[in-house]
């Protein structure tokens, strides 16, 4: 079967069957590898990607289901030399270790930060706890979440000051 997908703002038409999954569509089609296989049951969450605003886990999602969606991978975030806030967050805050959970963690905070620029310490951990991480233990991924918050606050602070 034929699907189009529009991946990190680029139209893709590919040919796909109609059980594969679109983590297998990301990686073994278009060369996508940031989103991870890692229990492909759709527990881990390793899998994470925005598909049409929605943080889904892509190893859950068949091609059958898909028809010209907007899908958002972590190699959509940033380049080198231009990283996205989110990503020099998570470096300033050693949010990294064995790099296996970043990119997940990084599409479920971007869709975190969409939603709610301004989020509590709960809602983030809620959010991130969607992830397996056996590294980092969370902390530095919350912490580096939580400094985008903060200057997200002081951002929407300043603007509705009154000019004097």
């Amino acid at each position: 079967m034929r699907i189009e997908l529009t991946v990190n703002g680029e139209k893709h038409l590919i040919e796909a069957e109609p059980e594969e999954t679109l983590l297998k569509i990301l990686r073994d089609k278009l060369g996508l590898t940031g989103a991870k296989k890692g229990c492909d049951t759709g527990t881990c969450g390793l899998c994470m990607v925005i598909l049409d605003g929605k943080t889904v886990k892509s190893c859950q999602i068949k091609a059958k289901k898909l028809k010209m969606n907007k899908v958002v991978t972590v190699e959509g975030l940033g380049k080198p030399g231009a990283l996205h806030p989110l990503q020099k967050a998570f470096i300033e805050h050693d949010a990294v270790q064995c790099g296996f959970c970043t990119p997940a963690m990084l599409i479920v905070a971007l869709d975190l930060l969409s939603r709610n620029p301004v989020p509590s310490r709960e809602e983030i951990t809620k959010t991130v706890s969607k992830v397996l991480c056996r590294c980092t233990g969370y902390i530095p991924i919350i912490r580096a979440i939580e400094s985008l918050a903060e200057e997200n606050k002081r951002k929407l602070t300043s603007k509705n000051k009154p000019q004097t």
